[in-house]
């Protein structure tokens, strides 16, 4: 079985750490190109190094480059705004488009939640670091119980944000937002995301708040359980992904003042916290950095779930 070959465009924190995971991690894709816009990046010279074909003119150079014609999925770990761009040039070319931005122009997909819905998707956005790791916790509570609200706060290693991630800070709220309902099954939903300047850098911490409807005391028991397997989920393409403590669950006041975060409707009744951590593998920045590790695992699933899906159509076309 001979590999998918793909291209990053983006040449930073996520577009290399995603190389490394492509090269040393997978038998189903195969690096094709890395693409930058800055010649004396470290990750156009860590591509070079590792025998990788490299552009420095962007998605136009890829264009341009032997070899583009035998390309078939492109992950884009640039900016929003410089993803609409890409996917103009790029979708007219038959290429299928892995967006590692919050742009938002395909589908929402969180690998441990809505994998088989998109598969066929010319273009599927990734939502965002805070969103891969926080997304299937609302979805794993929603499962059992109607959810109201759903908040998630990431807080990731100011040293693990390149320039690509600050340039998208309003997008990576917006995005993440829209996607804890449209994914994670939450009424309504808001996303805070903290970049942590301190010394030492402090590993990935997500901290999911969701206020649900519970109506029988056994849906404790199963919101409980339900995200402990959505945790298992996770782990089995993020190792690094844990809870950090017990779930809990704990009954709203009659009193609580609620309607400033919830729709007109049945009142929810309790709410469910949950506190992760992600520790990166440390292929590219160390350990602490487990929001490119959680981004591009999820990255990386999703090219192999589509790579095996041609594959296997191929195998039945030569039936």
């Amino acid at each position: 079985m001979s590999a998918t070959k793909v291209a990053i465009i983006g040449s930073g924190n996520i577009g290399t750490d995603l190389m490394i995971k492509v090269m040393r991690g997978s038998d189903r894709l195969a690096m094709g190109a890395m693409v930058g816009i800055d010649p004396a990046s470290d990750g156009l010279a860590r591509a070079a190094r590792m025998g990788v074909a490299t552009t420095a003119e962007g998605v136009e150079g890829l264009v341009a480059m032997e070899g583009f014609d035998d390309i078939d999925i492109v992950f884009d770990a640039t900016s929003a705004k410089a993803h609409e761009a890409h996917a103009a040039r790029l979708l007219p070319l038959g290429k299928r488009l892995i967006d590692l931005t919050p742009a938002a122009i395909g589908p929402y997909v969180v690998p441990a939640v809505n994998i088989d819905d998109h598969l066929d998707a010319p273009d599927v956005n990734m939502v965002t670091c805070g969103g891969q790791a926080t997304i299937p916790i609302v979805a794993a509570v929603s499962r059992v119980v109607p959810v109201a609200y759903g908040e998630i706060v990431a807080s990731i290693a100011s040293k693990s944000a390149g320039p690509g991630t600050r340039a998208n800070i309003d997008e990576f709220t917006e995005t993440t937002s829209a996607a804890i309902t449209s994914v994670g099954g939450a009424e309504r939903g808001k996303a805070i995301i903290i970049l942590n300047p301190a010394e030492p850098p402090l590993m990935m911490r997500d901290t999911v708040f969701c206020l649900a409807r519970v109506e029988e005391p056994g849906q404790l028991e199963e919101i409980r359980e339900s995200v402990a397997k959505m945790v298992g989920d996770v782990a089995a393409y993020v190792p690094g992904y844990r809870l950090k403590q017990e779930v809990q669950i704990r009954e709203l006041a009659p009193d609580q003042p609620l309607r400033t975060l919830v729709a007109e409707g049945p009142r929810p009744t309790h709410q469910v916290s949950v506190f992760l951590e992600v520790e990166g593998a440390a292929h590219y920045l160390p350990a602490y950095a487990g929001n490119l590790d959680i981004m591009t695992s999820a990255g990386v699933q999703v090219a192999e779930r589509i790579a095996a899906g041609a594959a296997t159509a191929q195998a039945g076309g030569h039936a």
